[in-house]
């Protein structure tokens, strides 16, 4: 079954400890409105390969940032939905998956291993006072005992900041949609975001909409698209969302063909935030792009959205997402 209580704790960032275990983490200590917790941040798999996928990004953008910052310090819990705050690597096109690349546990000397690139952007938040992380995940607590790491009482926390769907065999029972988990850390004097992705090279990267779990034939573990695999195929490279001109105005997206090959587009589909559906269809020659106007129900917001491009199969092959910022702007193009 799904995560029982999928959320996000805001708080700041008191201390941090790397766990060399028999199943190391990275434990972070935080506090909330006088409460502590601990994030327990998986950085080995307990299955093979044991190299965790990692993608660290600076100056994040994306439109979940605006829904986090409205929230209280504390255990924020979610619902597994689109158009909220949850997280799904998958769906909510955070990035690209190809970004994602293998990390080890521990290796010598500095900024080569897992513990040190989480240590990079942790400890500047421990040094800024006005600084929040946004820890995605699952709670635990509170417990009567003390945390065994940090000793503070009660025990609270959140672990499973990572991935949580596309898993096999005895994780399967952790998969759903829209609860990932993951690490965002915000610093107010910049307004800079740091957003940190996790997942385990077993998982897979083609779920279903409805369990998380894989989609038989067409997946394959790793970030790295097989030769089977539509990603990037066809690219989403702009989109004009906000069109000078009264309403309703001509909004459209462009579409690139960074393959070899011709394509067919017929069964193709757009889908914004909400899951309105755009069908496509039309031959799409090698190189070449194809601007689209989008009509209801399929919208693009002003306020922020995500756009993803699936083949007729069903299957993910490009997605993109805007802030309302980016929006903000009357008759420019956003590109991606």
């Amino acid at each position: 079954m799904p995560l029982k209580r999928y959320g996000v704790l805001r708080a700041a960032v008191i201390d941090r400890r790397i766990e060399t275990t028999d199943t190391p983490h990275y434990q972070i200590q935080l506090r909330a409105a006088g409460v502590d917790y601990r994030a327990a941040v998986n950085v080995r798999s307990q299955q093979s390969p044991p190299d965790l996928l990692y993608l660290g990004v600076s100056r994040f953008v994306h439109p979940v940032t605006d829904k986090l910052r409205g929230l209280p310090d504390g255990f924020n819990e979610l619902e597994s939905r689109s158009g909220g705050a949850a997280l799904d690597y998958i769906r909510g096109n955070l990035f690209q998956r190809d970004q994602m690349r293998p990390v080890p546990t521990s290796a010598p000397g500095p900024e080569n291993d897992l513990g040190d690139f989480l240590d990079h952007f942790v400890r500047r938040a421990i040094g800024d006072s006005e600084a929040r992380s946004y820890v995605f995940g699952e709670a635990w607590g509170p417990e009567q005992k003390a945390d065994k790491i940090f000793n503070f009482r009660p025990g609270n926390g959140i672990h499973d900041v990572h991935m949580n769907q596309g898993n096999a065999g005895r994780f399967a029972g952790d998969n759903g949609v829209h609860q990932d988990g993951a690490l965002l850390l915000h610093f107010p004097a910049t307004d800079d975001w740091v957003a940190i992705f996790l997942a385990f090279q077993s998982q897979v990267w083609h779920t279903d909409d409805i369990t998380g779990h894989p989609l038989p034939d067409v997946s394959r573990p790793g970030p790295t698209p097989g030769p089977s695999e539509p990603d990037h195929l066809v690219r989403i490279v702009a989109a004009l969302v906000n069109p000078r001109g009264p309403a309703p105005e001509p909004e459209s997206v462009t579409l690139l063909n960074a393959s070899p090959d011709d394509l067919d587009l017929t069964g193709w589909s757009l889908i914004d935030a909400a899951g309105a559906r755009l069908e496509l269809s039309g031959h799409l020659p090698s190189g070449a792009t194809l601007q689209l106007r989008t009509s209801p129900p399929l919208t693009l917001s002003n306020r922020g959205g995500a756009l993803t491009l699936l083949n007729a199969a069903g299957l993910k092959v490009d997605g993109v997402a805007y802030t309302a910022g980016q929006a903000s702007r009357e008759g420019w193009t956003i590109t991606f």
